[in-house]
This record gives structure tokens, sequence and C-alpha cells, in this order.
């Protein structure tokens, strides 16, 4: 699947220089507008190519989508184009009446349009029907695994062979228990030994397909799959024992829940990463004399160290030490050891009750973001002394460790600081929600509620 979707990135390339191209010719050749010089073609044409590429990756347009169809493709394209092409006429109008001027690059955007609707649109439904040929003669399927050996199970497994252009190679059943069961396929083994049949068998894909009284297994399957690169889907109603929202997708009809450990493509990763240098740096740059003004606070009110640096568990279970400004008394824990913060913890001081309404505390964190420990939007990290028991307290805990953890994210702009166990569960809803369907829009979304936070200084 990833491969594909680079190699549409490589065709829309192509596709949208050919259409301004084609548009460029057409343009001159028209008369509509009578140039002087010609323009430029090569400079207008990388703006442009750069233009799209940022619009179709803020409207998804690079992101896997299971078992999209063609239809489903060109809409997604058709509404994209429409919007961005708007976006441009505007764009155009606004200049035109700035400068008091009419150009004639208004009317020939629905010329423009057109081409982009021809050579993208119509264009990735061709390269996608090639490619459902090529999956229907088997041909880049994934190696697939169906966990269950009940009658869901075989009836999952013999609708999934009535569609092969899906793309799933089933290559054999997990079972809940040691019993071999008379099934179409071999059984590969039991629940325990699924990290070892991914590896062991280059498994891509889980259909997990369990009757209604094992629906504890599933917990199990998605917790010893966490940290692999690997895309779960399930029959829907295992849906409601799932603690984080997924998407629902279908096979033909027939319905699954689609549960993914990393659903960023690695060109989001890198654009994600690049806006979290970019603004660590330029916030770094410009906060430097605030820090100042925050350590004199912080030291006349209370002894010891400006900077307040804490063991932390984050991606991939790595250890790192997270830098905040010190909010509470510097023996805050030399009694107690790592306990959660109370409401109106008394440990708290003044600068520090401030410097926590506005957020001001985390700014040294763009440290640990411009090391890549951290991102500027994930969940949340944790001490070691926390991960161990709430890995134990709560299902799933473990599967925020699949993503670098954040200065802020969906679960900090919706729920407090945690006071107890059981904001944990509920923030670990939260959490599950944003990496299940994290995006460059749903960061962009989450960091403008936290700017909106730090200013109106509800933060806690």
């Amino acid at each position: 699947m990833k491969q594909f979707e680079r190699k549409i990135i490589l065709f829309d390339f192509f596709a949208i220089n050919l259409a301004w191209i084609c548009y460029y010719l057409l343009r001159i050749e028209s008369e509509i507008i009578i140039y002087q010089v010609k323009p430029d073609l090569l400079l207008p044409m990388l703006v442009m190519y750069l233009y799209w590429l940022s619009v179709f990756m803020f409207f998804g347009l690079y992101r896997a989508w299971y078992a999209k169809s063609r239809t489903d493709e060109f809409s997604a394209v058709f509404r994209t184009i429409s919007i961005g092409c708007i976006l441009m006429f505007v764009i155009i109008f606004f200049d035109d009446e700035r400068n008091a001027m009419y150009s004639g690059n208004r009317m020939i955007i629905l010329m423009y349009w057109v081409l982009m609707i021809v050579f993208v649109g119509v264009g990735r439904v061709v390269l996608r029907s090639f490619r459902k040929r090529l999956l229907m003669q088997g041909i880049g399927q994934s190696e697939t695994i169906i966990v269950g050996t009940g009658l869901k199970a075989v009836e999952l497994l013999e609708s999934v062979k009535k569609y092969p252009a899906l793309g799933y190679n089933i290559i054999g059943f997990v079972s809940t228990d040691d019993k071999k069961e008379n099934l179409p396929l071999q059984t590969l083994g039991t629940i325990d030994e699924i990290p070892d049949l991914i590896k062991k068998n280059n498994i891509r894909i889980i259909l997990i397909a369990l009757e209604s009284q094992q629906k504890e297994v599933v917990l199990s399957v998605v917790s010893l799959s966490t940290g692999l690169d690997i895309s779960i889907k399930i029959i829907p109603d295992m849906y409601d024992i799932i603690s984080g929202q997924a998407r629902t997708n279908q096979i033909y009809g027939f319905p699954l829940i689609e549960i993914m450990p990393h659903i960023m493509q690695p060109w989001e990763e890198s654009a994600k990463r690049l806006v979290d240098i970019v603004v660590s740096i330029i916030i770094l740059t410009l906060s430097s004399p605030l820090w100042i003004m925050v350590a004199v606070a912080i030291r006349l009110e209370s002894p010891g160290s400006v900077v307040y640096s804490q063991e932390r568990i984050g991606f991939k279970e790595k250890r790192f030490h997270m830098h905040k400004f010190r909010s509470m008394r510097a023996d805050a824990e030399a009694k107690t050891g790592p306990v959660w913060a109370p409401k109106d913890d008394p440990r708290v001081t003044n600068v520090g009750r401030f410097l926590r309404k506005t957020r001001l505390d985390e700014i040294p964190q763009f440290v640990n973001v411009l090391k890549g420990e951290m991102s500027l939007v994930g969940p949340r990290p944790e001490r070691p002394h926390f991960v161990e028991l709430l890995s134990k307290e709560i299902p799933l805990y473990k599967r925020r460790l699949v993503v670098r953890p954040g200065i802020t994210g969906w679960a900090q702009i919706k729920q407090g600081y945690d006071t107890s166990i059981d904001d944990v569960r509920s923030k670990v809803r939260y959490d599950l929600f944003y990496i299940e369907n994290m995006s460059f829009r749903m960061d962009l979304k989450i960091l403008l509620m936290t700017i909106y936070t730090m200013i109106a200084g509800k933060g806690n």
C-alpha cells in the first residue's frame, strides 16, 4: 500500500505539471489575454505544483484508503481540485481589486479546473483500475492472517476469496487456544505467538473474526501488535471494546473496523517533523528574553533550579529527560515519591500557577522537540513508574508509545492535568482517538486550540 501511495504522488507530479503546460499553451494561443511579453513557464509551474501538493496533502489525498473505490477516488479529487481552484480565484480577485485592474486569469481558471480534473482525476481512476487488475491476478497482495477459528472466521475467509482486488493474501488462521480445528487453511499458531508470526511470515494485515464470548481476546491481539507495522481490522461487533474510535470500512459490503497503529504516511511524518523543527526554532528564539524574566520570578519565590528535568518514556519506549520551567517547590516529591498532582495542589507556587495557566512552563520542551524526543502534537509522555503501573491497569495504554509524545495533544485540550487513574483512563481514549486519526489537519486544529487556551488563560 505504501509503495502504491508513493507512486500516486509521482503520478500527480506529472499530471499536475502536464495540466499546467496545456493550460499555458491554451492561454497563450486563445489570446484571451494579450501579452506584450510571454509569461514564464517553469517558475509558475513549480509554484503551482507546490500549491497543489499542499492542497492534496491537506485534504488527505495521499493517505492510504482501505478498499477505496474508483468512484470515491474521483469524488475526493474532484472536490479537492474544485476547492483549490475557488481559492485561486479568490486570491486573484482580491489581488486585482487591490491593484484596481481586471485580469483575464479569473475567467480562464475554469479552463485550468477542467484540465486538472481530466489529468489528475481521470488519470487516478485509470491508475487505480490498473492496480485492481494486478491485485486480481495476485500481484502486490499483502500477507494476511485471520484471528479466530469459528464460523465468523470461515465466513470472512470466503468473503475475502470472492474479492481478490482487496489485496489480501490469507495464509492461515490464528487460534485462541491450542485446539486444532478443521479449517480451509492451516492454523499457524495461537494469540501469544502473534509477534513471532508477524515477523516470520511478513504479515501486513490482521483480520479479527471472533465469537461474541471472545471479546477480551481483541485487546490481547491489539496489545501484542503494538509497535509493529500492522493494519488490524475487526468485525463490527468487536468495536464496543476498543477504547478509541476508528475508521469503519467495508469488504465489498462486508463491514470491518480498521485499527491502525500508525496511519501517517512517510511524507506526512516528514512534514510534521519539519514543522516541529521550524516552530521550535522560532519559539525558542522569540521567547529567549522571556526566559530571563521567568527565571528571575521563579528564583525570587522559591529556591531551586529554574528548569526542572524529569525522566519520561517516549516513542517506542525510549527514555529521555523532559524539560519544564519549575512550577512546584523544589522538594515537592522528596517525601512522597511519584504521585499525581491533585486539584489546587499546594505544592504549586504562585509563579508556577501562572505558568501552568498560560502553558509557559512548557517552553523548555521545545528543546526536546528539536532533539526529536518529542513533537508539537502527540500524547503527553509519562514517567516510567506510571507507565509500568498504567500498562497493568489500562488495556492498550502502551499504544500511546507508537507515536512521538507531544507538548500538547487532543487529550490536553479536552481534559486537564491527571489527578487520578480515572483521569488517565479518560485521557487514553482521547489519545487513542488521536493516534487512529492522525493527520496534518488534525495537528493544526490541536495547535490552534492550544493557542486559544494559552491566550484565554484556561490552562490547568
